[in-house]
């Protein structure tokens, strides 16, 4: 068994940071539609929580944005002329589209891709599929920026293999490790990965949501499986509770929350609950690990409730002592059931007995907590020495990129501002000083 921490990367949050409320079914983002945003804010947010982590000694790195507007998608639809031509007509005929374009979220990278350690796959290297996130337009054109950047990150392939998205069809809807989860004894011991799903695209009689859309099929996760090299013994799939996906649970980790071998779920996570988790019981059995399963009663905290706190988008991160830490969004102390159940969690002598709470108000409020902000990546000695080192956090980094958001980003962001070609270019000029600023000279391809 090698040597192996759980690296965190969390995504920058873009100078295009707005709420165009694209996302339907994400009750937070469909609630703040056309409100004005504060990209600086939302980046100072995100890079803080990097920061406190990082000096209390969690592995972190950071993903830059993608290029904003994405020109490419806009002329590929029919917009022509200058920049400024495109733009200005796009916004008096289809806002909705221009504001996909200027979509800032990637920032959660959570949807970035699904991973595998080097301790569970066939070849022994370290896989990612990037998502195809093709059940929302703004998201469905991320996929072949978010390669080529885990490639420039993970760019040596003897210990890595980045595939490309699956199919964009329905078919393979994937919406990467929002519905991933895996479970070990430690993170560097051969673990079960547990891909949790919505729908079943090629078995209609199966159940499935009729209100808001199921994002992740089956197919999609066990395509994953195979494109890792995943033991059938150590991989299950589980089905998400239709009826909770139309309550706002758009994604598992908005329910759900794993690490090392505790399951923090809500009573309504998974269809068929108790015949459900059975599985992931036995294939841990298999690598000598007892699941470690903390279930959220619904008379304690409601789905809604779940939903408004994000009490299950957070991070539950292993401490040195062996005990782990949960990092919560601020509105789950503001949530006065929420508050109630943590502060009895912590006490009541589990696994968890720590709470570290940040202000991620701006991702919040578009509908991402800070399980959405980062990609966990499982990372032996040699890997971390084979990756690119210029997004690993240091106070150095923190510092570079507290600087360069104060430049460039605006903390002011109201619907008609994306109409504006001096906007357009103001993200250009931020995104190309970045990407020298992390040592990825050839990152964007404008």
């Amino acid at each position: 068994m090698a040597n192996a921490r759980e690296f965190n990367f969390d995504g920058l949050v873009g100078p295009s940071h707005n709420y165009a409320g694209l996302s339907f079914g994400n009750v937070a983002s469909y609630n703040n539609v056309k409100s004005v945003s504060n990209p600086k804010e939302a980046a100072l947010q995100g890079l803080a929580k990097m920061r406190a982590l990082a000096s209390r000694g969690f592995a972190q790195g950071v993903l830059p944005p993608q290029v904003r507007p994405n020109f490419r998608m806009l002329r590929s639809i029919g917009f022509t002329g200058s920049d400024a031509e495109v733009l200005s007509c796009a916004y008096k005929e289809a806002p909705v589209i221009l504001a996909s374009a200027y979509s800032a979220s990637p920032m959660w990278t959570a949807n970035a891709a699904t991973v595998s350690p080097s301790a569970d796959t066939a070849d022994g290297r370290t896989h990612f599929t990037v998502a195809n996130l093709n059940n929302k337009l703004h998201r469905s054109y991320e996929h072949t920026q978010t390669a080529r950047t885990l490639k420039a990150v993970f760019f040596d392939e003897r210990h890595f293999a980045v595939h490309d998205a699956l199919p964009a069809t329905p078919a393979f809807g994937d919406e990467g490790a929002a519905n991933h989860t895996r479970l070990c004894a430690s993170h560097g011991a051969p673990g079960v990965e547990m891909f949790v799903y919505g729908r079943v695209e090629f078995d209609p009689d199966r159940p499935s949501p009729r209100r808001f859309p199921a994002r992740q099929t089956l197919e999609a996760s066990q395509a994953v499986a195979r494109l890792h090299g995943l033991s059938e013994r150590r991989t299950v799939y589980i089905q998400q509770d239709p009826d909770t996906i139309d309550q706002g649970v758009f994604h598992n980790d908005v329910i759900a929350v794993g690490n090392a071998d505790v399951l923090f779920y809500h009573q309504h996570a998974f269809h068929h609950e108790r015949t459900a988790l059975e599985p992931l019981r036995q294939a841990l059995a298999g690598v000598d690990t007892e699941l470690r399963a903390i279930r959220v009663n619904a008379a304690e905290v409601s789905v809604a409730d779940a939903v408004t706190s994000y009490l299950f988008n957070s991070q539950l991160l292993s401490k040195p002592d062996g005990r782990m830490a949960l990092v919560i969004p601020q509105e789950c102390q503001e949530n006065a059931a929420v508050s109630r159940y943590l502060q009895q969690l912590t006490l009541s002598g589990g696994p968890v007995d720590e709470l570290i709470s940040f202000d991620l108000r701006q991702s919040m409020r578009n509908g991402g907590g800070p399980a959405c902000l980062r990609l966990r990546v499982v990372l032996t000695d040699a890997e971390v020495a084979a990756m690119h080192q210029g997004v690993l956090m240091t106070e150095d980094l923190y510092g570079a990129l507290v600087s360069w958001v104060g430049k460039h980003y605006r903390d002011r962001l109201a619907p008609a501002d994306l109409a504006d070609p001096a906007f357009a270019a103001e993200v250009q000029t931020a995104l190309e000083e970045l990407s020298g600023l992390l040592g990825f000279p050839d990152l964007y391809a404008f």
